[in-house]
């Protein structure tokens, strides 16, 4: 990574597009934030440009962009995306001619597991494996100190294992998906199921008695404040996450798991139970190094950082869209 020059990372999310502009050594600059219209393709595209517009300098040289979906490899073209209503768009290519940047574009969780291996948790790892736990799950796998992208550049899709053929279906169209039971979508339903159920407990006080209001954030906010039903609705979902951990820990042997993401913010109500079931579900743990699972340290930043990082580091031929 050179030295000099500076950088733009852009998290494009369902709900908010976040623009940083940060220094070789990932100190974040200055950032703007704008609402992200999820509907509306061009309005996405226009928004991501404005948010990079009110931060861009004359010694920014690069810009990258991490967005949720499936982002081919090499063009920076994103194909599909399961909350937002793009599709194959070229998003790199459009930066680089609406603003005159370089531009590198990724899925979101590649760049937000790049930013925690590089300045996060995942420091002096060389076996990394990122699951960024939201509203959904979506992953990034560092191997021997590189990003593993797969043939397209659509690996680490982790959130959309099918682990329960007959379960709820998933935005991506299939039924059952790991995120479907292990993320901020099990824990809204399973809160909303409990405030109908337990129409005293602080769950059902804090919608107002509305099971419909009831949110994942809502249901941490409880288990926080010490209520026993959202202290359990996040123990089980922590369970289920550690035997999904404990898989791809068996397929690609990191040395640690970095857990980001919203649901990540419960903190030990979550990763406590997720470490041991981890631990039960490991094959053979007590004849292999202990592999630690942490909390990922950048928060929401995570994901513009590792763009803007990405960008600084990866823009050459290789890496240019194709014109």
């Amino acid at each position: 990574m050179s030295d000099t020059g500076l950088a733009v990372g852009v998290d494009v999310g369902g709900s908010k597009t976040a623009a940083l502009r940060i220094d070789a050594t990932g100190t974040v600059l200055a950032r703007h934030v704008l609402p992200t219209p999820a509907d509306d393709t061009q309005g996405i595209l226009d928004t991501m440009v404005a948010a990079v517009r009110e931060v861009v300098t004359p010694d920014v040289r690069t810009v990258g962009v991490g967005a949720a979906g499936l982002v081919e490899a090499g063009v920076g073209r994103l194909t599909f995306a399961p909350n937002l209503a793009w599709r194959n768009v070229p998003l790199a290519e459009w930066v680089w001619d609406t603003l005159g940047l370089p531009a590198l574009a990724d899925n979101d969780n590649n760049a937000a597991a790049w930013g925690e291996y590089r300045l996060g948790a995942g420091r002096g790892s060389g076996h990394m494996l990122f699951v960024g736990v939201g509203t959904g799950i979506g992953g990034g796998i560092v191997a021997d100190g590189a990003l593993l992208r797969g043939a397209h550049g659509f690996a680490a899709e982790v959130g959309h294992v099918v682990v329960e053929p007959d379960g709820p279906l998933c935005g991506c169209g299939n039924r059952g998906c790991w995120e479907q039971v292990a993320s901020g979508h099990a824990l809204t339903r399973a809160g909303r199921e409990a405030a109908r159920q337990h129409p005293r407990s602080m769950i059902s006080r804090m919608s107002g008695g509305d099971p419909g209001a009831v949110t994942g954030p809502l249901v941490t906010d409880a288990a926080r404040s010490g209520d026993p039903v959202a202290r359990g609705i996040l123990a089980r979902v922590g369970e289920r996450l550690g035997v999904g951990l404990a898989g791809l820990a068996n397929v690609l042997d990191p040395d640690v798991v970095v857990v980001g993401g919203g649901v990540s913010s419960a903190g030990d109500h979550v990763l406590e139970p997720a470490r041991h079931a981890f631990a039960r579900a490991l094959e053979a743990p007590a004849h292999r190094p202990p592999v630690p699972i942490l909390q990922a340290e950048l928060g929401n930043d995570a994901g513009a950082i590792g763009a803007a990082l990405l960008s600084m580091e990866e823009l050459t031929e290789r890496w240019m869209p194709q014109r």
